[in-house]
Protein backbone atom coordinates (compact mmCIF):
# COMPACT_ATOMS: atom_id res chain seq x y z
CA UNK A 1 0.00 0.00 0.00
CA UNK A 2 1.34 3.41 -0.95
CA UNK A 3 1.20 6.36 1.43
CA UNK A 4 -0.23 9.25 -0.58
CA UNK A 5 0.70 11.98 1.94
CA UNK A 6 -2.60 13.74 1.31
CA UNK A 7 -2.10 16.00 4.32
CA UNK A 8 1.07 17.31 2.67
CA UNK A 9 -0.76 17.75 -0.66
CA UNK A 10 -3.56 19.72 1.02
CA UNK A 11 -1.08 21.88 2.93
CA UNK A 12 0.85 22.69 -0.27
CA UNK A 13 -2.32 23.63 -2.16
CA UNK A 14 -3.49 25.88 0.67
CA UNK A 15 -0.07 27.54 1.07
CA UNK A 16 0.06 28.33 -2.64
CA UNK A 17 -3.61 29.36 -2.73
CA UNK A 18 -4.01 27.21 -5.85
CA UNK A 19 -7.47 27.18 -7.40
CA UNK A 20 -7.01 24.63 -10.21
CA UNK A 21 -4.86 21.60 -9.45
CA UNK A 22 -3.88 18.91 -11.93
CA UNK A 23 -3.24 15.42 -10.57
CA UNK A 24 -0.97 13.14 -12.59
CA UNK A 25 -0.84 9.48 -11.62
CA UNK A 26 0.90 6.41 -12.99
CA UNK A 27 -1.44 3.60 -14.04
CA UNK A 28 -0.86 1.69 -10.79
CA UNK A 29 -2.21 4.57 -8.69
CA UNK A 30 -5.15 5.61 -10.90
CA UNK A 31 -7.45 3.45 -8.77
CA UNK A 32 -6.80 5.96 -5.94
CA UNK A 33 -7.73 9.01 -8.06
CA UNK A 34 -11.17 9.49 -6.50
CA UNK A 35 -9.70 9.42 -2.99
CA UNK A 36 -7.05 12.00 -3.93
CA UNK A 37 -9.44 14.35 -5.69
CA UNK A 38 -11.99 14.15 -2.88
CA UNK A 39 -9.34 15.01 -0.28
CA UNK A 40 -8.27 18.03 -2.31
CA UNK A 41 -11.75 19.36 -3.02
CA UNK A 42 -12.96 18.76 0.55
CA UNK A 43 -9.99 20.35 2.32
CA UNK A 44 -9.06 23.19 -0.04
CA UNK A 45 -10.75 25.77 -2.21
CA UNK A 46 -9.22 24.17 -5.31
CA UNK A 47 -10.86 22.24 -8.08
CA UNK A 48 -8.99 19.03 -8.90
CA UNK A 49 -8.47 17.71 -12.43
CA UNK A 50 -7.11 14.30 -13.36
CA UNK A 51 -4.57 13.90 -16.17
CA UNK A 52 -5.68 10.78 -18.04
CA UNK A 53 -2.75 10.49 -20.41
CA UNK A 54 0.65 8.95 -19.70
CA UNK A 55 2.79 9.34 -16.60
CA UNK A 56 6.14 7.63 -17.00
CA UNK A 57 7.94 9.46 -14.20
CA UNK A 58 9.06 12.88 -13.07
CA UNK A 59 10.24 13.85 -16.57
CA UNK A 60 6.81 13.17 -18.16
CA UNK A 61 5.18 16.56 -17.67
CA UNK A 62 2.01 17.56 -19.54
CA UNK A 63 2.33 20.50 -21.92
CA UNK A 64 -0.12 23.38 -22.14
CA UNK A 65 -0.93 23.74 -18.45
CA UNK A 66 -0.86 27.52 -18.84
CA UNK A 67 -3.57 27.30 -21.50
CA UNK A 68 -5.67 25.19 -19.12
CA UNK A 69 -5.03 27.74 -16.34
CA UNK A 70 -3.62 25.11 -13.98
CA UNK A 71 -2.10 26.74 -10.87
CA UNK A 72 -0.40 23.65 -9.53
CA UNK A 73 0.38 20.17 -10.81
CA UNK A 74 0.91 17.32 -8.37
CA UNK A 75 2.50 14.19 -9.73
CA UNK A 76 2.28 11.02 -7.70
CA UNK A 77 4.73 8.19 -8.25
CA UNK A 78 5.84 4.93 -6.78
CA UNK A 79 9.07 6.35 -5.36
CA UNK A 80 9.91 9.39 -3.27
CA UNK A 81 11.14 12.45 -5.18
CA UNK A 82 11.99 15.47 -3.06
CA UNK A 83 12.87 18.20 -5.53
CA UNK A 84 10.29 20.95 -5.89
CA UNK A 85 10.36 23.33 -8.81
CA UNK A 86 8.59 26.64 -9.14
CA UNK A 87 7.05 27.30 -12.56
Amino acid sequence: MFKLELDRVVREINERNAKQVLIQLPDGLKTRAEEIMEAIETNTEAEAFLWLSSCFGACDLPLGLDILKIDLMIQFGHNRYWKTQEW
